[in-house]
C-alpha cells in the first residue's frame, strides 16, 4: 500500500507539461502542485511561478465556479520559488498577487473577495459580495492558519504571524500578529528589529 500511495504521489502531482498543468495561465520550471491536490479551478486565470512548489490538498481558486469567463488578465499570480503549505486557500475573484520566494505554512486562507452587510434585513449570504485586490510582498512568510482578507497589502520581507486575521495595509519588513492583526516589531536599518506598540495598521 505504501508503495501504491508513493507511485500514486508521483504520477499524481501537477506539473508543467502534465495535462492539468497546461490548463494554467502559466505553470513555471520545475514548479509543482503536490498529490492528492485541493479543489482547482479557473486555471486561466491562475499563473504559477518558476520553482514554487504548492502542497497537498491546496485549493487555487479564480472565479466562483468551474468554466466562468472572467475575462483577461490574470486573477491569481503566483511568484517564483514559493512554497504554499497543505491545506491552504489561495480563493481570487478579482486579483492576488504573491511574490517571490513568499513562504505560506499549511491551513493559511487568502481571500480578495467578502460578503457585504450593507443591507440589515436581507440575510448575509445573498448579498453581492466585494472584491478588492490583496497583494504579498517578495520573501515574506504567512504563518499556520492565518487569514488574509481582502485590501490586504503586505510589504516585502514581512512575517505573519500563525492563526492572524489580517487586514489592511503593512509596510516592508514587519512583523504582524494578532486579531486583528497588528504590527509587533519593525525593522530600524540603525538599531535592527526593534518591538512596537499595538498601533492600529494604515
Amino acid at each position: 500500500m505504501n508503495r501504491a500511495w508513493t507511485a500514486a504521489q508521483e504520477y499524481g502531482r501537477i506539473s508543467k507539461d502534465s495535462p492539468a498543468g497546461l490548463r494554467f495561465a502559466h505553470f513555471g520550471d520545475h514548479a509543482c502542485i503536490a498529490f492528492p491536490s485541493g479543489a482547482i479551478f479557473g486555471e486561466p486565470w491562475i499563473a504559477i511561478g518558476d520553482g514554487t512548489l504548492i502542497g497537498a490538498q491546496v485549493s487555487l481558486s479564480a472565479g466562483f465556479v468551474p468554466g466562468q469567463d472572467l475575462g483577461t488578465g490574470l486573477v491569481v499570480d503566483i511568484g517564483k520559488r514559493c512554497a504554499i503549505g497543505r491545506g491552504s486557500h489561495i480563493v481570487g475573484h478579482s486579483s492576488i498577487r504573491i511574490g517571490d520566494d513568499v513562504f505560506i505554512a499549511p491551513y493559511a486562507y487568502i481571500t480578495d473577495q467578502n460578503h457585504t452587510y450593507a443591507d440589515p434585513d436581507k440575510p448575509i449570504g445573498g448579498q453581492w459580495p466585494q472584491n478588492v485586490p490583496v497583494s504579498i510582498g517578495d520573501g515574506s512568510w504567512i504563518g499556520t492558519g492565518a487569514v488574509i482578507l481582502p485590501g490586504v497589502i503586505v510589504g516585502a520581507n514581512c512575517v505573519v504571524a500563525g492563526g492572524a486575521v489580517v487586514r489592511g495595509q503593512f509596510p516592508d519588513h514587519c512583523v504582524i500578529a494578532g486579531v486583528p492583526a497588528r504590527i509587533v516589531r519593525r525593522y530600524d536599518p540603525d538599531l535592527g528589529w526593534q518591538s512596537v506598540s499595538a498601533a492600529p495598521v494604515a
